[in-house]
């Protein structure tokens, strides 16, 4: 399983009406700090968002992911929207 793939699979939890995942790791290679983790940029649209600030919305995420950062993934820009901001 790819790194997108693990990633994709644990956020089915939030039931996503849409998903996007970028790996951007190429432009980023041998950036300063990075300690070989993968970079993504995420776009996830879910019903579980409605009613929660952004902050919320990424603790989430970041909560699933958790055991990937920093190892696998060094960095996650995050776009966490709920259906009706769409």
């Amino acid at each position: 399983m790819t790194l997108v793939e693990e990633i994709t699979s644990r956020l089915q939890t939030l039931a996503p009406q849409a998903l996007e995942i970028n790996d951007e790791s190429a432009m980023h290679a041998g950036h300063s700090g990075n300690t070989g983790g993968g970079h993504f940029k995420l776009k996830i649209t879910s019903s579980h968002f409605f009613k929660k600030s952004p902050i919320m919305r990424h603790r989430i995420i970041y909560q699933l992911l958790a055991d990937l950062i920093p190892t696998k993934i060094h960095a996650l820009s995050i776009n966490a929207l709920a259906p009706d901001e769409l």
